[in-house]
């Protein structure tokens, strides 16, 4: 099942608690099979200038939500991965590091998605538009919204009643559509940019000025903020983008200060983390 988008931070910098968590958790739990202690993620959000009330706070909702999985050695809580956090953790791996920040082998293909709702379906719009946004679409017109290349819809419309009001088609642009128009209507190109340009403002050369001095907290603080430019870029045809496009410059700025706090950051969790393997405890209740 897909996980309802959350609705954006306004800046980087004012990263939420549990985009951090799942930062961490996707860093240093994720493929390990293990389950971690409590205390050790309340140290390592608290480097990060996290409060103990809102982790706690934060690691609750997230258990109540089905993505941590807690269980109990004596009198340590454990936290571990569930099968829905796995799934946002391996998409949330596959944008940073296996899709690049600007799509380069674009085929002209373009998929086509249109529904009509009725007006008293205010929700359902909401949560349709969030998921649509979410995935990359845009809005060209009306009920009309696009995505470069084929995308995936079905898991966009698990659980809404508005999936049977919903139509889906591939399909390439003929003239006499103007491609770069068509992607200015239905792209706020600017925002997308400006992103990146914060970003790169932030980490470009230097750690953020008003970040924190330890490695795991800067890359922590890095990681999450460059995800959530990435997940609110819809990776449009580098032939469609302004020639001064800044993801990929961005990009190349991720991963050099990423591997540059690497060794240090995990020489950090190597001392910090209290683990047990997954099967060695009994769940909490």
């Amino acid at each position: 099942m897909i996980q309802d988008p959350p609705s954006p931070d306004t800046d980087l910098g004012a990263l939420r608690p549990q985009a951090l968590l799942l930062t961490f958790f996707g860093g240093y739990i994720l493929g390990r099979r293990v389950h971690v202690a409590t205390a050790s993620v309340l140290d390592v959000l608290g480097r990060v200038g996290v409060s103990e009330d809102a982790t706690r706070s934060t690691l609750s909702r997230m258990a109540r939500g089905g993505l941590l999985h807690r269980v109990r050695r004596g009198r340590s809580v454990y936290l571990g991965l569930t099968a829905r956090s796995r799934e946002v953790l391996h998409d949330g791996e596959f944008r940073v590091w296996r899709m690049g920040a600007v799509n380069t082998h674009w085929d002209g293909t373009w998929t086509l998605l249109g529904f009509s709702l009725p007006d008293s379906w205010q929700r359902q719009r909401h949560v349709l538009r969030s998921r649509l946004l979410w995935a990359g679409f845009g809005a060209l017109q009306g009920g009309l919204w696009i995505a470069p290349s084929p995308v995936e819809v079905e898991p966009l419309l698990d659980g809404l009643e508005a999936a049977a009001h919903v139509k889906v088609f591939q399909a390439r642009a003929l003239p006499p559509t103007d491609v770069d128009e068509l992607v200015r209507d239905a792209w706020h190109l600017e925002a997308v940019a400006a992103r990146y340009e914060r970003f790169l403002d932030r980490w470009d050369g230097s750690a953020p000025p008003d970040g924190p001095a330890d490695s795991l907290a800067r890359q922590l603080l890095l990681q999450a903020e460059w995800l959530q430019v990435v997940r609110r870029d819809p990776r449009l045809p580098r032939e469609h983008l302004p020639a001064d496009w800044p993801a990929e410059r961005a990009q190349r700025v991720f991963r050099s200060v990423y591997a540059e706090l690497d060794p240090a950051a995990r020489a950090i969790t190597a001392e910090l983390l209290d683990t047990i393997p997954d099967e060695e405890s009994e769940p909490v209740v």
